[in-house]
């Protein structure tokens, strides 16, 4: 893996760059579409492709209870059982486990916990996360890391910050010994991050980041947000996060957010995101726009035969009208969904073209001042 500055911070944070792996070339800022279990739910991958997808997200919990990682073994790896030519980021599982709360048990030698499919007793440790993820084939990998709730005490914080530099630093080792044991890796160009957690304390994100720096990473994820506070509260976590994080190494905030969020993140010098709102605010009905979001399931559609907004390219808005949309939702046909999460799709990775184009052409704060403007608009109307 390899990460290079194009376009360095100026006045603010924000940068753009190139990050390769031993799957191509994935242009940041960039939008991680979330595949959990091998899918980006109701997207073809071919659509994916269409629509400027260099990476996508696979979740390292799921794939282990199924298929199984030998079946991931012995089928070549992730990206030929996906049919996906792209480059993959797989969190460590971490999240998931820790959102088993009755049926895991944790300690410092990682999580005991019984799958939410069978109630079959598993373990995860950090080595073992490591190990499933570079089996699997994932380009960018994650260690495995102790995800707090929100809110949590401060003891509860410590330990979180205590155990997650300590099993990073057991998967680093992990990482060093099974990349020089097993030629037959399907990515040896793979990529490891560690991941920062804290809470929203500023003084621990600050230590997390110092410790995990010490034991080296090729890049840095800020994990621990967008787990039930206030989304403004994550961006404020962000921000006292990142300025600890080497700025020569990509950044990665895991599970954000909201395409203002993520306009903001971007503004304190963030590289990657990944979130599951676009397909899964399609399955509700609701779809993204520039003056802010639309349930199309509402009655007010019924006879509506404009697009989902005039200003959008993508198939769906070309194709179909809100009325005919509302009908396949109020029908329960398959098809609404994928066109929604298309549309959603569309939405995300169009932002985030802009803001490259903004970053490269140095307009970047005229840019910011405008996505900030069209949010108090947002808000004043709701």
């Amino acid at each position: 893996m390899n990460f290079r500055l194009l376009v360095p911070p100026g006045t603010s944070s924000a940068r753009a760059g190139l990050l390769t792996t031993g799957h191509g070339l994935v242009r940041t800022p960039a939008f991680l579409p979330v595949g959990t279990r091998g899918t980006v739910k109701g997207v073809l991958p071919r659509d994916l492709l269409d629509l400027g997808a260099e990476m996508i997200l696979c979740n390292t919990y799921h794939l282990l209870l199924r298929p199984g990682i030998q079946a991931l073994r012995d089928l070549g790896g992730l990206h030929r059982f996906l049919g996906w030519p792209g480059s993959i980021l797989t969190d460590s599982g971490g999240y998931q486990v820790f959102s088993l709360s009755s049926l895991r048990h944790v300690d410092d030698r990682g999580v005991a916990f019984r799958s939410h499919l069978d109630g079959s007793a598993l373990f995860l440790s950090p080595e073992l996360a490591i190990e499933l993820q570079l089996v699997a084939g994932s380009d960018l990998v994650m260690s495995l890391d102790e995800c707090p709730p929100w809110p949590a005490s401060a003891s509860v914080l410590e330990q979180a910050v205590r155990r997650t530099v300590d099993w990073a630093a057991k998967g680093k080792a992990a990482w060093t010994r099974l990349r020089e044991s097993d030629p037959a890796l399907p990515t040896p160009e793979a990529g490891l991050f560690g991941i920062v957690q804290g809470g929203a304390d500023a003084k621990l994100r600050a230590l997390c980041a110092e410790e995990l720096a010490a034991i080296g990473f090729d890049g840095f994820a800020i994990g621990g947000v967008s787990v039930g506070e206030p989304a403004e509260e994550a961006v404020r976590t962000v921000a006292d996060t990142v300025v600890h994080l080497d700025r020569l190494r990509p950044r990665y905030v895991m599970g954000v957010g909201e395409p203002w969020q993520v306009v903001e993140m971007v503004n304190l010098g963030v590289d990657l995101f990944d979130c599951v709102l676009p397909t899964r605010l399609a399955r509700h009905g609701v779809v993204y726009t520039e003056r802010g979001r639309l349930s199309l399931r509402n009655a007010s559609f019924r006879l509506d035969t404009a697009p989902i907004s005039p200003e959008c390219g993508c198939y769906t808005c070309r194709h179909f009208h809100r009325a005919y949309l509302r009908h396949l939702l109020k029908s329960e046909e398959m098809l609404g969904v994928m066109l929604l999460s298309l549309h959603n799709l569309y939405f995300y990775f169009s932002l985030m073209k802009e803001i490259r184009a903004a970053l490269e052409a140095g307009r970047w704060e005229a840019f910011l001042a405008e996505q900030r403007a069209r949010r108090r608009e947002e808000k004043e109307g709701q």
